[in-house]
């Protein structure tokens, strides 16, 4: 306990890599097993000692040019292991995959990022045992700021209804899947101004149906639920999107026209653009805050 309080996050995060691996030399050849790990890894400047990502690491645009190891539901262990990393990234993973790559004799760094405070930890492991823990403070330092910069901002606004909605049968308003108990993305909502109407599911990302997002009437709706691809809707598709809600008039957000089709991976890629995604929260929720 002495130590811990003495030491910073950072320094925290050095010790952790001395006693889990020894004074090994940083790595140069590292494999992101998932898009938010990918993410960090670039804002850290490390983009070139990625030798390998996910199918669906889109940004930036580099890493869609790096070999591809799969998804993080389905990671091909063959891949990783003939791309000779020094060091494999996971996030807290469904597959066992942190013991079934140590078994092939791999260094294995696992992180999570349930919530905005584990993103934080999440860059400062990631530095650390990259080499580059003096990047990694600075780069949540500047998180931080820009997530109190927009709390600041709308702390004295009303808190407004939110309903986010991450999946659908397309083209329909049938098969929802909102946000639910999901606290990463509650915490950048009430940072941004609003409350979430489905927060107190059970399940992280509920389906609901049409009876209950009448019931609980949501003063505004962003729903990003059939984009195939974040950045391949057209901005008709995202009109025929808004259109479909606008058949129920009296959903408060059809009223007062806070109906938002997104496609943009920043609200569901927890990483380095938490405070762009709380910005864009911020926005739609309060646009009259300057955001």
């Amino acid at each position: 306990m002495v130590v811990r309080k003495k030491v910073g996050r950072c320094a925290l995060a050095l010790l952790w890599v001395v006693a889990t691996w020894g004074f090994a030399a940083p790595p140069a050849r590292i494999i992101s097993t998932a898009p938010s790990i990918t993410e960090v890894l670039y804002a850290l400047g490390l983009g070139d000692r990625v030798v390998g990502d996910t199918t669906f690491c889109r940004y930036p645009p580099d890493a869609q040019k790096k070999p591809k190891i799969g998804t993080y539901l389905e990671p091909n262990l063959e891949a990783i292991a003939s791309l000779r990393p020094d060091l494999v990234i996971i996030q807290n993973n469904p597959v066992r995959l942190a013991q079934r790559l140590q078994s092939l004799k791999l260094r294995v760094l696992e992180v999570n990022y349930e919530t905005p405070a584990a993103v934080y930890v999440a860059i400062q492991r990631i530095g650390a045992a990259a080499g580059v823990p003096g990047r990694a403070a600075k780069l949540v330092a500047t998180l931080q700021q820009e997530i109190e910069t927009v709390r600041t901002k709308t702390k004295d606004l009303p808190r407004r209804r939110v309903m986010f909605i991450i999946g659908r049968t397309p083209n329909t308003l049938g098969g929802l899947v909102a946000v639910g108990s999901a606290p990463y993305l509650n915490e950048l909502i009430e940072a941004a101004g609003g409350v979430n109407v489905f927060r107190d599911a059970r399940a992280a990302y509920p389906n609901v149906n049409l009876e209950e997002v009448l019931a609980r009437n949501p003063e505004v709706i962003i729903d990003m639920g059939d984009m195939a691809a974040a950045g391949d809707a057209t901005e008709q598709h995202k009109r025929a999107v808004v259109a479909l809600w606008g058949r129920y008039s009296t959903l408060a957000a059809v009223k007062e026209h806070r109906v938002f089709a997104v496609a943009s991976e920043v609200f569901v890629v927890p990483g380095p653009r938490i405070g762009e995604a709380a910005r864009a929260f911020a926005h739609m929720l309060h646009p009259e805050a300057g955001f």
